[in-house]
């Protein structure tokens, strides 16, 4: 009875009842650049920026669509769209890039180039490596002598398998790194001579011919799972730019009652599917200061998962204002998706701020400088006063001045 209680295994076989064989193909396969996420068990990918990830839950989940909205000039969020880029090559992924106002090799031959030489990580790894070493043999002369040849449980994952890099925003990145990668490129003007005349399927024939493109590329290469890929899975990171300008044949930047209102919205919703059904993941930049109808961007931003919104200091009044000199704008992280639970990652804080120094790109907690001084002057309490009341919100607002309070 027992033999059949154990699935016709004995105690000579040196089988139990616990044991339960998995076959190797629901087993989670490694994929370079990637890891599942310890609150919701999704994959994960870096966005090129660690500073981010971490205000992000851990990093992007594969299928998933981040939305950048652009700064005024367009200078940070291109910079965060060429990290994507940037992390994708270094962890071997295939690439997706479709600009409508710059061509998409121009486009990675300035990504920036990663740091792989860094003399102060190499010393802080050398030192946790003696540190290591040190304790093993400590405890190695504690350890009872039957324990000593059974083989060590690897806690935490090899040094090689690392998540998210940091990069040279000072330098490029080098043409033999470029060539060893597998890249698509969606330029809109070639698409257009190439196929004049294309069904629009309810939306602009630009959005049509990308959804087309992608599409193509997931299924031919094997990213939607309905054949094995010749080698090891992988990631395919899409990257799209600008969309929304009027260079993609849209007119909602022009107008507040556009001709295909629900043009961008319709492309959004079929991306996503896209999205959900393959190994990919997809970055976009919109310009968000241009849209004039509110209501579309609110619709943008609910067929989105993750929303980032960038707003930068050059040409406001943050700009010279002292309080604001060590940071060149700040980051809104508008929406953040929920995941296999029903509540989202929250950061810890929400006031976040970007620098961008001589070669990185960081974001930061924002910190104001305290005013201890009794020679400040007048206006720059009164900066420090207005600055208050636009970080503080809710009950937790700070009552500045001698005002009683409202119930």
């Amino acid at each position: 009875m027992a033999a059949l209680a154990t699935g016709g295994a004995t105690p000579s076989d040196g089988a139990t009842s616990f044991q339960r064989k998995v076959p190797a193909s629901s087993r989670l396969a490694a994929i370079a650049g990637t890891r599942p996420s310890v609150r919701h068990g999704q994959l994960l990918l870096s966005s090129g920026l660690p500073s981010l990830d971490c205000v992000l839950g851990g990093g992007l989940a594969v299928g998933t669509l981040l939305l950048i909205e652009e700064d005024k000039y367009g200078i940070y969020s291109n910079l965060l769209f060429k990290y994507f880029l940037a992390e994708g090559i270094v962890c071997g992924h295939n690439l997706f890039v479709a600009s409508a106002k710059e061509d998409p090799a121009d486009i990675l031959k300035e990504l920036p180039a990663p740091l792989f030489d860094d003399v102060h990580k190499n010393q802080v790894d050398e030192k946790e490596t003696a540190i290591k070493s040190k304790q093993e043999s400590q405890e190695s002369m504690k350890i009872a002598w039957r324990y000593q040849n059974l083989p060590k449980m690897e806690v935490s994952p090899a040094a090689s398998a690392r998540f998210g890099h940091y990069y040279d925003v000072s330098k490029t990145v080098s043409p033999e790194l470029l060539k060893s990668i597998k890249w698509h490129r969606f330029f809109l003007p070639e698409e257009m001579s190439l196929h004049p005349e294309i069904k629009t399927c309810n939306m602009t024939c630009d959005y049509t011919r990308l959804l087309q493109s992608i599409q193509r590329i997931i299924y031919q290469e094997g990213f939607d799972g309905s054949y094995p890929q010749k080698k090891q899975k992988n990631i395919l990171r899409i990257g799209i730019q600008s969309l929304g300008s009027v260079l993609w044949g849209d007119d909602i930047c022009c107008t507040d009652n556009p001709e295909d209102i629900f043009s961008l919205t319709k492309f959004l919703y079929v991306l996503r599917g896209l999205l959900r059904m393959s190994l990919s993941a997809c970055i976009i930049t919109v310009p968000a200061h241009l849209i004039q109808n509110k209501a579309i961007m609110e619709r943008v931003t609910n067929l989105s998962d993750t929303v980032v919104g960038l707003e930068s200091f050059i040409g406001s009044e943050r700009e010279t204002n002292p309080l604001y000199k060590d940071y060149q704008g700040l980051i809104h992280v508008h929406q953040i998706p929920r995941l296999n639970s029903l509540i989202c990652d929250v950061s810890g804080t929400k006031d976040l701020a970007f620098r961008l120094k001589r070669k990185q790109f960081t974001i930061e907690r924002l910190h104001l400088p305290p005013d201890l001084s009794d020679t400040v002057s007048r206006s720059s309490k009164q900066d420090l006063a207005e600055s208050t009341k636009l970080l503080s919100s809710g009950c937790g607002a700070m009552a500045i001045g001698k005002k009683h309070l409202d119930f």
